[in-house]
């Protein structure tokens, strides 16, 4: 569901998950974990889901955002994260989820559910780490968003692989996904398909990877800890050379099925009056959180955005004063002015190449009798609406409604 980020309607994402869960998912989940599916018979390695689960989501992702095109270029001027808290917070939440999502796919309070969970750990850690050095030849800075990708790549890695590899194994694949993914997340810009979230990077090749890894370092004294599947053979290392080639044929078979399977039901349903899975020039624009659901992740995203069509108070010989000399954002990382530590309570703000001040951090403003009066954002929680502002206290709408 990345995949519709920035550009893609909710409505039909939906009507989307549904179909393919059922014409996608459910095939590959039958073909390694079902006793009459072709890939169990044919003694495909796969512990929690590197096929159905991790190729199922990146590559179907891919497809996705094939079918919906790019997002226009002028969404991507200044593109970042918009909060690296919340991105650290998810991706721990992710990481403490994992452990127990890899651990439980041993089906038991047994010693290959700890090994599951010691590899989890394991892989996202040294691919976290490994990530982080690889951005580091860049900006010479070791940025947080970087170890997260890095740890989302190991945990992917380790879906299809932590109950069936010793944890040695585990440093070497978390190694290994960190430097594959890293340089992975370059392939939209070759094939020209703007995968907003790096779904196939990511989800895609690090489920390729921890598969690939069973058939390599699969091993028996690892995979028969549950006590139930004693009679499974290991990988390459313990000479079992055609699982390999077998874990190589199931990687085919699910990125092919997934890609143009998921291309087709996106084909078809753009097709379908009412279900086009993109949204409007205007709804990319104004957001796709707003034009289809009628909120915001966080209220200041609508005040950043209207602020130059808010027509603000003259300004007073404090703020003239305190707007000389070098100005940064508020807020900026690199200094100057800040939300409280502008002089005389004023917060200074940038919007595209100008520089204007906000009202003074009392909610004060002396108006043209020299009275002072309270001006507030229009709708603020704290405030009143623009017609019901009661005489003595000004509204200061957000748009020039």
């Amino acid at each position: 569901m990345g995949a519709v980020a920035e550009r893609g309607r909710v409505l039909p994402a939906m009507v989307f998950a549904f179909i393919w869960t059922t014409l996608v998912y459910c095939p590959v989940a039958c073909w390694a974990w079902n006793v009459n599916g072709w890939g169990f018979k044919w003694g495909v390695l796969d512990y929690a889901g590197g096929g159905p689960v991790e190729i199922g989501s990146g590559v179907a992702g891919l497809a996705y955002s094939w079918v919906l095109g790019r997002r226009a270029k002028r969404e991507l001027i200044n593109f970042r994260p918009h909060n690296v808290s919340l991105v650290v917070l998810g991706t721990f939440m992710l990481w403490f989820g994992w452990i127990g999502f890899n651990a439980g796919s041993a089906f038991g309070a047994n010693l290959r559910a700890a090994v599951a969970g010691w590899n989890t750990g394991i892989a996202a850690a040294m691919s976290g780490i490994v990530w982080c050095l690889l951005d580091f030849r860049h900006n010479r800075k070791y940025t947080m968003v970087g170890f997260c990708s890095g740890t989302i790549a190991g945990l992917v890695a380790a879906t299809p692989s932590s109950g069936m590899i010793p944890p040695w194994a585990s440093v070497v694949m978390g190694i290994v996904s960190g430097v594959l993914c890293n340089y992975a997340t370059k392939i939209k810009h070759w094939i020209r398909i703007d995968d907003a979230l790096d779904l196939f990077g990511e989800h895609g090749v690090a489920g390729i990877i921890g598969l690939l890894f069973n058939g390599i370092f699969a091993a028996d004294y690892i995979i028969s800890l549950d006590e139930v599947n004693t009679a499974i053979p290991g990988g390459f290392m313990q000479r079992n050379f055609k699982q390999l080639y077998i874990q190589f044929g199931y990687v085919c078979a699910c990125c092919a099925y997934v890609f143009v399977v998921t291309a087709a039901i996106c084909k078809a349903m753009d097709m379908i009056p009412g279900l086009s899975l993109r949204g409007t020039d205007e709804a990319e624009i104004i957001g796709m959180d707003e034009h289809d659901i009628g909120e915001f992740v966080q209220d200041f995203v609508e005040v950043r955005r209207a602020f130059d069509a808010w027509n603000p108070p003259s300004q007073s010989a404090e703020e003239k004063e305190a707007m000389k000399g070098e100005i940064h954002a508020a807020g900026d990382r690199h200094g100057g002015y800040t939300d409280i530590g502008a002089d005389e309570g004023l917060s200074l703000s940038r919007t595209g190449s100008r520089v204007r001040t906000a009202v003074p951090s009392d909610n004060e403003k002396e108006g043209a009798n020299g009275t002072k009066v309270e001006v507030y954002a229009a709708g603020d929680r704290h405030g009143y609406p623009d017609l019901e502002a009661p005489q003595g206290r000004r509204s200061v709408s957000r748009t020039r409604q």
